[in-house]
């Protein structure tokens, strides 16, 4: 992993910070830099809350190539409290427990040990809201 990318992504990948319109209260995630012909000044940086529910949901019983992750393990797309669909991984949670429509939290896991250059890359997964 190029550590400068990483530096870059960081504000999305541990504080979920995304952009709002400035008119039209939009927010997407994560944030992008103007496109062609759009006024920079249009979006404002926000941070998400981090909250949100269980969009759609599938558990991964054989991990791609390459990512060093246990199986089966639960992935959603989560709808956060500001509009925005992300995709992560779910943790902290038994398959029985998952819904659609069940509330989830943002935390921030490791995601991977780069090997030996020593970098260890950290980012946002969800996790079931206790109730």
């Amino acid at each position: 992993m190029d550590l400068a990318k990483h530096w870059r992504q960081k504000g999305a990948r541990y504080r979920l910070e995304g952009q709002r319109h400035r008119t039209t209260g939009e927010v997407r995630f994560p944030a992008r830099p103007a496109a062609l012909g759009d006024d920079p000044a249009t979006w404002e940086p926000c941070t998400l809350s981090g909250k949100g529910e269980i969009y759609s949901f599938s558990v991964l019983r054989q991990a791609p190539e390459g990512f060093d992750q246990a199986t089966p393990y639960p992935v959603a797309l989560v709808k956060l409290a500001e509009g925005p669909l992300v995709t992560a991984q779910l943790t902290d949670c038994a398959e029985a427990d998952l819904a659609i429509g069940r509330p989830v939290e943002m935390v921030t896991r490791r995601l991977k040990d780069t090997g030996e250059d020593g970098l260890l890359v950290y980012g946002y997964k969800f996790r079931p809201v206790l109730q």
